[in-house]
């Protein structure tokens, strides 16, 4: 044991200074750019305002669309960052297109997402219909790619007309995916799985004690990805005129696993009116030229064309004054202790949050955006609490639920006086997930053994050494009450019974339309619906919303503006990036020693491409 903690110690100082002189380095070079940049600003007018009258509207985010833009603790890291990591907010976008429908000055939006991530797949189903009403508004779409995927298909779908490079890729994928199941490998490696998790559907430790997926949780599964990706085509095949099953035979047999030069999939796509046909780029800019002309002001040649970040800029914010605040308050990804950062609902920051709404007078409901497959115990209980001091005051509480809200994700939103969901959330997972490796076996084989003196039964144990039976009583124990409470919670919350409760619990996962006919949740519906919905539960007459985000100094806020202003980014040392690797690495072998309980539902997390 001393050996194996020497081994991980000494690992860990070696990280750690690595990664001190590796930032140390990194904040030079960030330095030095940052004194150019500001010198530049310093000497010159910034860019100038173009104005976006006969201009095409080109819509092409680069990032993740999420609910509510987060920054890392330590800022000036965060700006190391490659453009994958950038933020759109899902209500930005959303207010961005739908401006472009309303303006007439505006010919025509070229999009292109092929760049663009989302948090899940109900966000990327919201953004879709967007764009499907900016079409049916009367606006000429326009969607010119050189590779596009599953939700990048879907984006360009529902564009007026479909171009895409005559050597470029086209792959509907669709969803699901494979895990591996560790069993066997375990087994080899002679490190034994206790399984402590509680309900029969909880799947998220199975890959470490199974050799193959459960029943009961390919039943769940099934359950969960057919009716997303049923939506899904539905959505790509009326935006293109076409049968959902003519989307269906193109992602069965036509893949395009190499991103490029998938002729046979274009010529395919072509032929089905999936795409409307092929351009280069020369082409498609002279295409663009000839039906909304040259951009004299261009220093080449080109169309008129004006960026989406000029455009939002120019956007009137419709902002109503009003001493009635509702507060949204967002808990976007994995639930844990500590700050809020990019996919982490750290719950000291969520709770800073939450109480600075409720000590503001004008504050009179909130509303919590709920997009979470779980996690930390207690850091669900500290978001929990905070919730309900608010209602403590009076203040009423409005869950609604974004791409995932389950485990860790139901365990918060039980203060809720009401529950919105979108059609497409992914909720439920009532259970706990609890899996402990032990090396007893790898440790007799390679001839370690253990001996000392204690004054406690178990007070020299760890997971090197072997569960006895009081041991493994005590962690089956603790699972159960955990569980227990869980249910509790949900059943006081609904206004059920435990027994009501846990007949629908069990870890099992739900799609929003059944959990609404189980009772898990009040009304299909997005944030606006729930947002209205305050507002009427207050009897307010006139409010305005407040979005609480993380603040940043006015230093950090100064430095933001510049690089949006100058379009600069900085790409991530490589070096940093193997060495981040490292440190996961390290991470997972410290999990051994340091196993947690959690809430969190592993398999509620959809990949899309």
């Amino acid at each position: 044991m001393n050996a194996l903690k020497s081994i991980f110690s000494w690992l860990g100082r070696f990280l750690e200074k690595a990664r001190t002189v590796m930032l140390n380095l990194g904040t030079a070079f960030v330095l030095i750019f940052f004194t150019i940049i500001i010198i530049g600003a310093l000497t010159s007018s910034g860019p100038k305002v173009k104005d976006p009258s006969g201009r095409v509207l080109f819509i092409d985010p680069v990032g993740t669309v999420v609910d509510q833009e987060v920054f890392n603790s330590d800022f000036l890291s965060q700006l190391g960052a490659d453009s994958s990591m950038d933020q759109i907010q899902t209500r930005d976008l959303i207010q961005l297109i739908r401006a472009a429908a309303e303006d007439e000055e505006i010919p025509a939006v070229f999009i292109d997402f092929s760049a663009t991530g989302f948090a899940g797949p109900t966000t990327a189903i919201n953004i879709a219909k967007e764009l499907k009403a900016l079409r049916e508004s009367g606006k000429r779409v326009i969607a010119m790619n050189d590779r596009l995927s599953t939700t990048s298909y879907l984006m360009a779908s529902q564009a007026s007309e479909v171009w895409v490079h005559p050597v470029g890729s086209i792959s509907v994928r669709g969803l699901g995916g494979m895990r591996n199941y560790n069993k066997d490998l375990f087994d080899n490696l002679k490190i034994t799985i206790h399984n402590y998790s509680q309900g029969d559907f909880k799947s998220a430790t199975e890959t470490s004690w199974r050799s193959s997926m459960s029943d009961n949780d390919r039943m769940q599964r099934e359950a969960l990805l057919y009716p997303i990706w049923d939506e899904m085509k539905s959505l790509m095949a009326e935006g293109r005129g076409i049968e959902s099953a003519d989307i269906q035979s193109f992602a069965d047999g036509y893949v395009g696993f190499f991103g490029e030069a998938a002729i046979g999939n274009i010529a395919y796509a072509e032929a089905n009116n999936i795409i409307d046909g092929t351009k280069s780029f020369p082409e498609f800019r002279q295409y663009m030229i000839g039906e909304f002309g040259l951009d004299e002001e261009a220093e080449t040649e080109t169309y008129k064309t004006i960026s989406y970040n000029e455009y939002a800029k120019q956007i009137d914010d419709e902002l109503s004054e009003s001493d009635n605040h509702i507060a949204v308050i967002t808990a976007e990804g994995v639930i844990m202790e500590g700050e809020i950062t990019q996919g982490v609902a750290g719950a000291n920051g969520v709770v800073k949050q939450i109480r600075s709404a409720h000590e503001d007078e004008d504050t009179k409901a909130i509303v919590f955006r709920v997009n979470s497959p779980g996690g930390s115990i207690i850091a669900s209980e500290m978001m929990r609490d905070e919730l309900y001091a608010a209602k403590e005051k009076g203040i009423d509480v409005i869950v609604s639920m974004g791409d995932y809200a389950a485990s860790g994700g139901v365990y918060i939103s039980t203060p809720a006086d009401y529950i919105f969901a979108e059609p497409t959330t992914i909720t439920g997972s009532i259970g706990v997930a609890i899996a402990l490796p032990t090396l007893e076996n790898a440790m007799d084989y390679i001839g370690v053994n253990f001996d000392g003196v204690v004054t406690s039964k178990h007070g020299g144990w760890d997971p090197t050494q072997a569960i006895d039976d009081g041991l493994d009583k005590i962690f089956a124990g603790w699972g159960a009450d955990a569980y227990d409470r869980f249910v509790s919670f949900v059943a006081e919350s609904r206004s059920k019974s435990y027994e009501d409760i846990k007949a629908i619990a069990g870890g099992r996962v739900w799609i929003a339309t059944s959990a609404k006919e189980i009772g898990l949740i009040d009304e299909i519906g997005g944030i606006d619906d729930a947002i209205t919905f305050a507002a009427n539960m207050a009897e307010l007459e006139d409010y305005q919303v407040e979005y609480y985000g993380q603040e940043l100094s006015p230093e950090e806020l100064i430095l933001k503006e510049l690089l949006e202003n100058f379009d600069v980014s900085l790409g991530e040392p490589k070096v940093l990036s193997a060495l981040n690797g490292l440190v996961d690495f390290y991470e997972t072998l410290t999990d051994i020693q340091e196993p947690k309980a959690l809430l969190t539902c592993k398999n509620c997390l959809i990949d899309l491409d």
